[in-house]
């Protein structure tokens, strides 16, 4: 029986200094946050929860930020411990990358994933007026030709039609992708789709089995909502490998925790790690093991107790 598990994106901020993609929930936040220095986790917190993700058999789909939330040698500190954690190099995604700076990456980074959002790209300007296409574009160049692994992410929901599938191959076969995860949006009060009619399962599942069809080799990750977990099991029939975009610490255990994994069954797959129940852990002997500083393990405990607690 072929596996399913969930992909946890772990993010390091809430705050993005372009914060004007008009479907996202940064955007509403940006102009309350004072102090964006401030607007970021602790990584003591980041490390707990990977940590979570290891031994629970989650995913790690990637670890991402807002534009301008971390300096880089910041985030570099971050993606460092992170990996140390995670025990093996990681995925990011935080926008577009310079030839220096993916060179820095190389010893820690898998790959490097990019915030595409729409294909349809006239719609894409109107909603993304500060964050062009091109520099993402030149970072994965700069991937292909310094050997680092290239995937993309897709909001459905933001306007496009069938008919720009044709525009997806595209850019899959022309940047040579090799994962995808794909996203419904979630109307955000405070944007213009708060309100708004939603994605059709339909639709959602009709771009998941082109996508297959076309690209029988290339991962496909997809991210549903509390109200449509329904539309899981037939994301999974159409193709799709994995689930993400579920908040699993918050929600471990509980009907909709218990829910997905009902669909993950219902589509004939294994279950790979679980959201219901806790694994038997020494924690505080797993976090000794880890090559990090004592001051950092005692506050990785700290947090990883907080986590737990809630969880259990």
């Amino acid at each position: 029986m072929k596996q399913c598990m969930f992909e946890r994106a772990v993010f390091l901020s809430w705050y993005c200094s372009v914060g004007d993609c008009q479907f996202c929930y940064m955007s509403t936040q940006k102009d309350k946050i004072k102090d964006p220095k401030r607007a970021k986790r602790r990584l003591s917190s980041v490390l707990a929860e990977v940590l979570i993700c290891r031994k629970l058999g989650w995913g790690l789909e990637f670890v991402s930020a807002g534009y301008g939330a971390l300096e880089f040698n910041e985030l570099l500190k971050y993606l460092e411990a992170i990996k140390k954690v995670w025990g093996k190099k990681i995925w990011l995604n935080i926008g577009f990358l310079d030839k220096e700076q993916i060179e820095r990456l190389l010893p820690i980074v898998e790959g490097v994933s990019v915030s595409v959002e729409t294909v349809n790209w006239k719609l894409r300007k109107k909603l993304c007026p500060s964050k062009p296409i091109e520099p993402m574009i030149r970072t994965l160049e700069l991937c292909d030709r310094l050997g680092i692994k290239k995937a993309m992410t897709i909001v459905l929901g933001l306007g496009e039609m069938i008919k720009d599938f044709v525009e997806l191959e595209k850019f899959v076969k022309e940047y040579k992708i090799e994962q995808i995860t794909f996203y419904r949006l979630k109307p955000h009060q405070g944007t213009v789709f708060y309100g708004q009619k939603e994605l059709v399962s339909d639709d959602y599942v009709t771009w998941v089995r082109k996508t297959r069809e076309v690209f029988p080799d290339l991962k496909i990750v997809v991210g549903s909502w509390l109200d449509h977990l329904e539309e899981i099991s037939l994301l999974l029939e159409a193709g799709a490998d994995n689930i993400t975009k579920f908040p699993a610490l918050k929600m471990f255990g509980n009907k909709y925790a218990k829910k997905i994994q009902a669909e993950v069954m219902k589509a004939e797959r294994e279950f790979k790690g679980s959201l219901v129940r806790l694994p038997k852990v020494n924690w505080e002997e797993e976090v000794n093991k880890l090559s990090i500083s004592q001051d950092l393990k005692e506050h990785l405990q700290l947090k990883l107790k907080q986590y737990l607690k809630g969880m259990r």
